[in-house]
């Protein structure tokens, strides 16, 4: 983003606006953590605020500051349309196309607010009129940290905004450990803690959650896991009558493909999670080095993200997904034993 960029932002900000902040499908702790990270620094502007999310996201993402004042579009549709529709500007945040929101992107494709984007993530479509968009980032909490430096309002940080950006880049970059996690991203966080998050009660908060069901149904996800040593490529299952054996709930899935990565030999992991409702295999990959899943996902499975983490899915059966996953397996062969 450049300086006459972030001047014309800053003369939009300086009188109250009203400002909806949209994540994508699905929320993660960095989409939540950057949206309620931006929605309490516009509050001391004085604008008025909302986050909307697509809908609902795990319960161990629920004890941010604010995380309460959030509507979620599936349950309060004519509401959140109407914000969508009379908003000033429209930050969208941690997605970089429409369709990541699900049944929230006709409305937001056809609203006249203008649209501010922040995002991490590789090849973003042409809809924003300001794009701060930077797949080096670890993640968009990070961004929206740089973002409030750019605007010179860093004295504004509080103990509120620093708990929500430390919670999505910690989430973000695997508590710190991926190669996306630069010396600046430690700074960052090091003026966040300094800030007021306090990191150890924030970890607890994302990770020490765990429910009787969700460990019984990670037990089952690793009994699942299968290595395919030839493409040093492992996958695991879960399907929908185990998911519902273990009284599933939304999260209790995150993670669980990492497990896969840290075999020893492996440089490729997937899991691939039935959903009989919306009639999709959701899908999951990692990978170490160079390897970018984010080009096997665009190419084979409806998708795309980061070189090393990226989502999909497919419109086939489990069975048949794993099917076509071991198929084209041989063709990155090469690459991934290079790794």
């Amino acid at each position: 983003m450049n300086k006459q960029d972030i001047e014309r932002i800053k003369q939009l900000l300086s009188a109250p606006k009203k400002i909806v902040i949209v994540p994508h499908k699905n929320p993660d702790g960095d989409a939540i953590g950057s949206t309620l990270g931006l929605y309490h620094y516009l509050l001391k502007g004085n604008h008025q605020a909302t986050v909307i999310t697509p809908n609902d996201y795990p319960k161990f993402l629920k004890w941010m500051p604010s995380e309460s004042s959030i509507l979620k579009y599936d349950s309060k549709t004519q509401e959140c349309k109407d914000l969508i529709n009379e908003a000033d500007i429209i930050f969208t945040l941690d997605f970089n196309a429409f369709h990541r929101t699900g049944h929230m992107e006709n409305v937001l494709a056809e609203s006249k607010g203008l649209k501010i984007m922040i995002d991490h993530h590789q090849a973003p479509d042409d809809y924003a009129t300001f794009m701060y968009s930077d797949v080096s980032m670890s993640s968009t909490c990070q961004m929206i940290y740089h973002f409030i430096e750019m605007l010179e309002d860093l004295n504004e940080l509080d103990s509120n905004i620093a708990t929500c950006l430390y919670a999505g880049i910690m989430t973000d970059t695997g508590s710190f450990r991926f190669a996306s996690t630069t010396s600046t991203t430690h700074k960052v966080v090091a003026d966040l803690i300094e800030k007021g998050a306090k990191n150890s009660d924030i970890h607890n908060n994302v990770y020490d959650t765990n429910s009787y069901n969700r460990l019984q149904l990670l037990g089952c996800a690793l009994n699942n896991l299968k290595v395919i040593p030839e493409s040093k490529a492992a996958y695991i299952t879960l399907s929908q009558d185990e998911l519902n054996k273990y009284n599933y709930s939304k999260g209790d899935t995150e993670g669980v493909v990492n497990y896969g990565l840290s075999l020893d030999g492996v440089a490729l992991a997937a899991i691939f999670i039935e959903d009989k409702q919306e009639g999709i295999i959701k899908i999951s990959l990692r990978s170490k080095g160079n390897f970018s899943v984010n080009e096997m996902s665009r190419t084979h499975f409806n998708g795309g993200g980061h070189t090393n983490a990226a989502g999909g899915k497919s419109y086939l059966s489990l069975k048949d997904t794993i099917e076509k996953f071991i198929s084209i397996l041989p063709s990155y062969n090469k690459a991934l034993n290079d790794e």
